[in-house]
């Protein structure tokens, strides 16, 4: 099997492999937008057992956690071995503003999906403006 030889992608290799500790936990990529009233992150995490995959909310801190295991057959010869496998880590901070006990989140073709609405009390409402009654403006006229 021919495999082409990039020097610049080995170079983001081996800087990645001195960098990152087998034993730490590596950052998925994500991608996150505004849609409407909610916040949608989106997290790749192929090749994850969808059971490892863990999403938790303590107070404004957000954290996805994931696992992908190596596969361990013995009579194996790599011949490429790129993809990493162990544990993966994310958390972000939440802003306030955020409805965080009606967080969901879905697994569909190795992309974790996270929506986050955004609460009441911060989406942009109308105020209504009141006009004075008039007895307060008669009195105002006639004081002058």
């Amino acid at each position: 099997m021919a495999m082409y030889w990039d020097p610049f992608r080995e170079l983001d290799r081996l800087a990645a492999g001195m960098l990152d500790s087998r034993q730490g936990p590596r950052v998925m990529p994500i991608d996150l937008h505004r849609d409407g009233d909610h916040y949608v992150l989106s997290a790749d995490l192929p090749g994850v057992d969808p059971g490892s995959i863990g999403v938790d909310v303590d107070g404004q801190l957000l954290t996805i956690r994931a696992e992908r295991t190596l596969r361990s057959d013995s009579d194996v010869q790599w011949l490429a071995h790129e993809r990493p496998s162990g544990s993966f880590l994310r958390q972000l901070t939440l802003g306030d503003g955020l409805d965080t006990a009606a967080i969901s989140a879905h697994y569909d073709n190795g992309v974790l999906s996270v929506v986050i609405p955004v609460s009441e009390r911060a989406k942009p409402r109308k105020v209504e403006v009141q006009s004075a009654p008039n007895s307060e403006r008669e009195i105002s006229a006639s004081s002058s």
